[in-house]
């Protein structure tokens, strides 16, 4: 149970995208989407990622896009366990909060068109992105640390409360390079063809230290003040190491097989001396009195070894280490267009990728330098329509559905995911004059994961996302983009039988808020 409060953190910011898209895929990746989701069948520059094959409406030429994203985002998890009460002030339920931003995110797309053909690329960070921060840990965290008050008060030593200094700071970027080849078939059909090479860079620096108790404990602890726990327990097991030394003592003289009983009735040991001993073993003066002098120091031996390595548990931890690793994701697309109306569709293949660990400093001895962990990208198939009326109006609509339960996550956490995320998406935009435009849309996100799947480490919410903005085109070349993008998740709650794996029941509520803003400029050479 301790040890879980040196690992739960580290992976907190795993597989946590701080923009719109699935598990492990950001979505927005220019300001186009920001104002209208919905860009499946986008046929301008912002196509390179949404709709390869659009990009054979482009005008002949070269044509660019500049975006720059910020990005806040909060998580939250309300935990009710009823031992959070020692240090909450008697209250069994604790708010976690997490805050994540990323105030400068860089993007841009390029494309060269000439006739039927248009070669493209992109840059954009394609999955994470931004620095997260906990300053006071998670539920994880504290769960095996806040029973320990419960477990010295049983064996007793009246334990009332305790208190931690956890800290956990997070880096999460997989940086996506784009190459497209587009060709248009006909005047009503073109197809394109790309890959996507992504680089995954993540940094986690965090520590748990200073754990403190209150053991009520004549020799060790007699005012009862809050104390080191690894200094409390590493003293314990000294004492304990002390007392089977004793009692080995006693069996060298031949009253191995004696009771403690049989040594006070031959003045070996007084009753006082009983009591001290059973106290030490958590057990009664009737247990103890019965038991052999080598029973006792086996006993002994069992708890300064307990003790031992409940100290190293609660000792400080320190965490530095740094991930990478690298995949490429093969993309199809069509474009289908006739009248007002395009239709597209794309194709983005799973992507294997393991991430490695380079490791400076980890006590919690379970991310060892070099050592490798699953990462895939899942395959996603995007579908969009456009419609446009009279030149001014036109409105759009689109899915994606992430195959998330085909992508390997570390621990094979896919298992726990029925299919993957589905996204519905929709919007316009309104032409008011030729420099002009203004543009709205939203997109309806249901999670494919099952509660065996949350944690306070990794959750996704079902949510729905509302962004609007405009263009204004400052020359016949040159155009601004301004637009303003917002989440609103819906809570889920989780009922745990054994929290955390402690055996005790508890209870976790997860609620997440995200908000992106976004500026860039389109031109066209």
């Amino acid at each position: 149970m301790i040890k879980k409060m040196a690992i739960a953190v580290i992976t907190a910011l795993t597989a946590a995208p701080a923009f719109a898209g699935g598990l492990l895929t950001n979505t927005n990746q220019s300001v186009h989407f920001l104002r209208n989701p919905a860009r499946n069948a986008s046929t301008e520059i912002d196509a390179v990622y949404t709709n390869p094959a659009g990009l054979t409406f482009l005008s002949d030429g070269l044509h660019l896009s500049l975006t720059s994203q910020s990005a806040f985002q909060t998580r939250t998890i309300t935990s009710t366990f009823a031992p959070f009460a020692y240090s909450n002030n008697g209250n069994p339920t604790k708010v976690f909060k997490g805050e994540a931003s990323a105030p400068i995110i860089p993007s841009f797309q390029l494309a060269y068109k000439n006739d039927k053909f248009v070669f493209s690329t992109s840059f954009a960070v394609t999955g994470g992105g931004g620095k997260a921060i906990f300053n006071h840990g998670l539920p994880s965290f504290e769960a095996g640390l806040s029973v320990l008050p419960a477990a010295l008060t049983a064996k007793g030593i009246t334990t009332t409360t305790y208190t931690v200094d956890a800290y956990m700071e997070g880096q999460q970027y997989i940086f996506g390079w784009q190459l497209n080849g587009s060709y248009k078939i006909s005047d009503n059909l073109s197809a394109a063809l790309g890959m996507r090479l992504n680089i995954v860079n993540n940094k986690y620096v965090g520590h748990l230290r200073n754990i403190m108790i209150n053991p009520t404990h004549p020799v060790l602890n007699p005012t009862s003040a809050l104390m080191s726990a690894n200094t409390f327990f590493t003293n314990a097991a000294a004492g304990a190491t002390s007392t089977a030394t004793t009692m080995a003592g006693i069996e060298s003289q031949g009253y191995g097989s004696a009771t403690l009983d049989q040594l006070v009735a031959a003045n070996k040991l007084t009753s006082a001396q009983v009591q001290q001993l059973a106290q030490g073993l958590g057990v009664t003066a009737a247990t103890a009195g019965a038991m052999t002098v080598t029973a006792v120091k086996t006993g002994y031996n069992t708890v300064a070894a307990t003790n031992t390595a409940t100290a190293a548990a609660v000792a400080d931890k320190n965490l530095e280490s740094t991930q990478s690793g690298w995949g490429v994701t093969p993309i199809v697309s069509i474009n289908y267009h006739v009248g007002d109306l395009n239709l597209a569709a794309r194709y983005e293949f799973l992507s294997s990728l393991n991430v490695q660990n380079k490791t400076k400093i980890d006590d919690t001895g379970l991310y060892a330098d070099g050592v490798n962990t699953p990462h895939d990208i899942p395959a996603l198939l995007s579908l969009g329509a456009e419609y446009e009326f009279f030149d001014k109006l036109k409105i759009s609509a689109g899915y994606h559905h992430f195959f998330d339960s085909d992508a390997k996550m570390a621990n094979n956490k896919q298992q726990y995911i029925n299919g993957g995320v589905n996204e519905y998406l929709f919007g316009a935009e309104y032409k008011f004059t030729e420099r002009f435009l203004l543009s709205a849309g939203g997109q309806i996100t249901r999670t494919g994961v099952t509660d065996a799947y949350q944690s306070d480490m990794s959750f996704s919410l079902n949510s729905y996302s509302i962004g609007f903005g405009g263009a204004f085109s400052i020359t016949e070349k040159l155009r601004l983009n301004l637009a303003y993008f917002v989440t609103n998740y819906e809570d889920w709650t989780k009922v745990s039988t054994s929290y955390n794996g402690t055996g005790l029941a508890g209870t976790d509520v997860f609620a997440r808020t995200n908000k992106v803003f976004g500026i860039g400029v389109d031109y066209k050479f």
